[in-house]
């Protein structure tokens, strides 16, 4: 477990959910990995890159609603400048799960 937070903590993260508009093969990454550009409706489209190859297909990503942390500092990945954190768990074979929201719900929408 890791240390604990404050509400106040909590409240500086911004969760949101946003869809998936395009999927790429990230070539260059050190482990496979997509680039993701994803819609979050009035906050624009912002760029992830996403170790999710072993579990999602382009095609099964096109479209799909994922949750991600929006605020956090753009991170350069090789060739490629990584602007939210899609979220995941890994599974008990290393491989990552997305989460997701149970229903469609519009892009943008904070989690609270």
């Amino acid at each position: 477990m890791k240390e604990e937070i404050t509400f106040e903590d909590f409240l500086k993260v911004d969760l949101r959910i946003g869809t998936i508009i395009e999927v790429n093969d990230f070539s260059k990454a050190r482990k496979p990995a997509y680039q993701l550009k994803i819609d979050f409706g009035d906050l624009g489209i912002k760029k992830s890159s996403a170790q999710i190859t072993d579990l999602y297909s382009k095609e099964e990503l096109l479209n799909k609603q994922v949750s991600a942390i929006i605020n956090f500092k753009p991170r350069q990945i090789a060739n490629f400048m990584s602007e939210v954190l899609v979220l995941g768990i890994y599974n008990s074979d290393g491989n990552v799960v997305l989460l997701q929201a149970s229903k469609t719900v519009k892009n943008g929408e904070q989690v609270s």
